[in-house]
């Protein structure tokens, strides 16, 4: 009967202890800033794209077929990141039927609702074709990488003889959603597989 009082004591102490070391840290102290991860819903699995490049309005139409599965609890709903796109058509990939699903978009996320409830042993897959369009955003990097377009066309008409026509990606750490549509996040893992239509020069 006595080693009760005495145990909650030491509890009460020892929660007043750590409220006491908490309020030491100073306002600015990054210890302070708690950056949680985000939280997952759905996983990505695979990613597979087949692109092809509009080199007079830098823009580029891609295809996207998108496997994912929910990560732990059912789920009848898909929020994928998708910036300044334009949208064509989101289907669910049934065998070698696309049946089409419906969706709303903002401009920067694409809200799908799925086809029935995923349980997290299940994957779906999703198709997605959509123009993508870089230089059209209005987006703003970090401070050490200051652009956030993810897909950068340098000389596409080849005005400038001295320098080459180039494409190229820069996805860290939320951009890759400014040339496809996925789930930006660091925290998502997944494998990728890219086709591209290029001029044969």
């Amino acid at each position: 009967m006595k080693r009760f009082p005495v145990f909650s004591c030491c509890l009460i102490l020892s929660v007043s202890l750590f409220a006491q070391d908490s309020t030491r840290l100073p306002k600015d102290s990054a210890l302070s800033i708690y950056r949680a991860a985000a939280t997952h819903i759905n996983d990505l699995v695979h990613t597979k794209l087949d692109v092809r490049f509009d080199y007079a309005r830098s823009y580029m139409y891609g295809k996207a077929w998108i496997t994912l599965k929910p990560h732990f609890y059912p789920t009848d709903s898909l929020s994928l990141d998708a910036k300044g796109m334009d949208i064509k058509e989101v289907a669910i990939v049934k065998g070698t039927q696309t049946l089409p699903l419906r969706y709303s978009y903002d401009g920067s996320t694409l809200s799908i609702h799925l086809d029935k409830t995923y349980r997290y042993t299940e994957n779906y897959s999703i198709y997605i074709n959509y123009t993508a369009k870089p230089n059209e955003l209005k987006v703003q990097g970090s401070s050490a990488i200051t652009d956030a377009k993810g897909l950068y066309f340098i000389n596409p008409q080849g005005t400038d003889k001295d320098k080459p026509i180039q494409i190229w990606t820069q996805g860290e750490t939320e951009s890759n959603s400014a040339w496809f549509p996925t789930i930006d996040k660091p925290n998502q893992k997944s494998t990728e597989e890219i086709i591209m239509t290029v001029p044969a020069k």
